[in-house]
């Protein structure tokens, strides 16, 4: 079954990564932080796998389910994600991001049978409800309930751009890769132990995006690496070891013998535990939206998880 307590640790140690990947990119390149977050966690996870004696792949659909996993949840999601964060907020883009249980559930439903009672499906629609209350900037949401639409300086970037200069669309696209992952890896793992094939699909997926940063960003990124100082160092450790070979692998681990939906929703706790950290570490504000937002989260993640909400976990 779906190990609550160990995916509950996987979103305290990500509860930040959007702001610091935010924070990072400044101070490199937007590819070059998504590369560095996939091949040395990746390294990490397939040193420990190994270790712990876990089988290397081995046979052509080995290699190609993970090659298909690297493409999807590696170059796609974090190559997204790079163009998604220099284009909109991190509150807005953690909604979105953290909203793609609801594209996991569907898949889940049509592909492995998974099925969530009325009472599952409320979950995670007050789920994001909660993620808008607790992350979208409260004079964005004054904005939308009037009926005004989006504030008028985002209006205007939307009016006059196209969709692919859309933060938005980039992190729906994201969302969306990072959906279509979560549920790969049930597939992935048929052929390859799970652990092993979330290092391998991080070190795979990595390649497209340093040639890519090789190709585009190689002028900028040279004179910012000699201007990093000791807390960009600690963020760089931070989104490898946490944010990623930890996250990934446990995670990834779970999602191959869980129930997808359930496992998915508790991403609406990261969001939470960022604005609980900010408040006990950074001494930030919580806005009584905010609070209203977590208590919402809260409840949403317990309709989907309570006996009543899903099915049974599908086990292999």
């Amino acid at each position: 079954c779906v190990c609550v307590n160990e995916c509950v640790c996987v979103c305290v140690c990500v509860c930040l990564y959007i702001h610091t990947l935010q924070e990072l990119s400044l101070h490199t390149t937007p590819l070059a932080v998504s590369a560095w977050r996939l091949l040395p966690a990746g390294l990490m996870v397939l040193v420990w796998a190994s270790s712990t004696g876990r089988k290397q792949p081995s046979g052509g659909m080995a290699w190609l389910a993970i090659s298909l996993f690297g493409i999807v949840d590696g170059a796609c999601f974090q190559g997204f994600l790079a163009e998604g964060l220099q284009r909109t907020s991190a509150g807005l883009g953690s909604v979105i991001i953290d909203s793609q249980p609801l594209s996991v559930a569907v898949m889940a439903a049509l592909l492995f049978g998974e099925s969530l009672t009325t009472l599952g499906v409320c979950g995670l629609v007050v789920g994001v409800a909660g993620l808008c209350l607790l992350e979208v900037p409260p004079e964005v949401v004054t904005s939308l309930l009037a009926g005004e639409g989006l504030p008028a300086a985002s209006g205007e970037v939307v009016a006059n751009s196209s969709i692919w200069d859309s933060g938005e669309w980039w992190m729906l696209l994201a969302a969306q890769s990072m959906a279509v992952g979560t549920v790969m890896v049930r597939w992935v793992s048929k052929y390859v132990d799970p652990v092993m094939a979330t290092g391998w699909h991080m070190i795979l997926g990595s390649i497209p995006l340093i040639a890519i940063s090789a190709a585009q960003e190689t002028d900028v990124l040279l004179p910012r690496l000699a201007q990093l100082d000791g807390l960009d160092a600690f963020n760089l450790f931070y989104v490898t070891v946490l944010g990623s070979a930890a996250s990934y692998g446990v995670f990834f681990y779970n999602a191959s013998k869980g129930n997808l939906t359930k496992l998915s929703s508790l991403t609406f706790l990261t969001p939470m535990f960022a604005a609980g950290t900010g408040y006990v570490l950074l001494g930030e504000r919580l806005t009584p939206l905010q609070l209203i937002g977590a208590t919402v989260t809260l409840g949403a993640v317990y309709l989907i998880n309570t006996r009543g909400g899903g099915d049974a976990v599908v086990e292999e």
